[in-house]
């Protein structure tokens, strides 16, 4: 994968976050419980284009992240170096 999807309109932000720990949390506390699934992602974004951001500290000195708007999505996508690999995934516990 190069590229991330568009957002969904209830997703006005995307946050990309700073640490694959963070990441994880996310992956496996948040989106695990809220949809059955979530992955974790490494991926490279050229610093020139980070510049125009700042790193924004959510709810934690480790949960660290980028806010970026929704609208700006295709500019962070030609900005990615490389490919999006996903390095980690979780899923909801079988039942029964």
């Amino acid at each position: 994968m190069t590229a991330f999807p568009p957002r969904l309109p209830d997703q006005p932000i995307f946050y990309p976050v700073l640490s694959e720990d963070y990441a994880v949390k996310i992956a496996r506390d948040w989106n695990v419980p809220a949809s059955g699934s979530g992955f974790v992602t490494r991926f490279e974004v050229r610093s020139s284009y980070l510049a125009e951001y700042e790193v924004q500290e959510a709810g934690g000195r480790s949960h660290l992240e980028y806010w970026i708007p929704a609208e700006h999505m295709a500019a962070f996508n030609v900005a990615i170096v490389g490919k999006i690999k996903v390095i980690r995934e979780f899923r909801e516990a079988a039942q029964g």
